[in-house]
């Protein structure tokens, strides 16, 4: 696929950039010079994208498959100012970031193949969200901000209220309907 002037390959086991994924491209609050994180990266199109802008970029993803196709999008596409390696969430991070993305899992369950890691969030579909808002603000600059792309399906009102007790302004700067659903962005940064 081609995505503005990007040529992405896709994996049968790695989520294939849609809607929740352009929603957030049209979105980012990157800005020059930042030093950015792409949680979740899948086939790296978010990170890429970024990393037109920014300083570095780092995309992380805990399917090894998605690793291996973002490294191989951002050779195909001569990026050179962004990596790529394998986390469980913060798992294999360090170091603060300008902003970090995350499209977060959601569909309540257990993952059963690599490309359920980037739609099943757990028993309640809110579990790997939960995680990561408790751990991303030790990894964020002070003046940092988070933007995480999330459903309705799994509680808007509930991240946003998780957000504020951190310590975060955070707002819903995009949201898109579909037929069962509505995908939003939250932007959020420090109080």
């Amino acid at each position: 696929m081609i995505y503005h002037g990007l040529k992405i390959k896709l994996h049968p086991q790695v989520y294939e950039p849609s809607e929740d994924t352009f929603l957030l491209a049209r979105n980012l609050k990157v800005k020059a010079g930042d030093i950015a994180l792409d949680m979740g990266t899948g086939t790296g199109i978010i990170a890429l994208l970024m990393a037109k802008k920014a300083k570095f970029v780092l995309g992380v993803d805990i399917n090894p498959l998605a690793v291996e196709l973002a490294n191989e999008n951002a050779r195909l596409n001569g990026i050179t100012n962004v990596e790529f390696r394998q986390s469980d969430l913060f798992e294999n991070v360090e170091g603060k970031f300008d902003i970090i993305t995350f499209n977060a899992p959601y569909l309540p369950g257990e993952p059963e193949e690599p490309i359920d890691l980037a739609l099943v969030g757990g028993e309640s579909g809110r579990e790997v969200l939960d995680r990561f808002i408790g751990e991303f603000p030790d990894y964020l600059k002070e003046n940092g901000i988070v933007q995480i792309v999330q459903s309705s399906i799994t509680g808007i009102e509930e991240t946003l209220k998780k957000l504020q007790s951190k310590g975060f302004v955070a707002e819903i700067t995009a949201k898109e309907r579909y037929f069962f659903e509505e995908i939003v962005v939250i932007t959020a940064r420090r109080a």
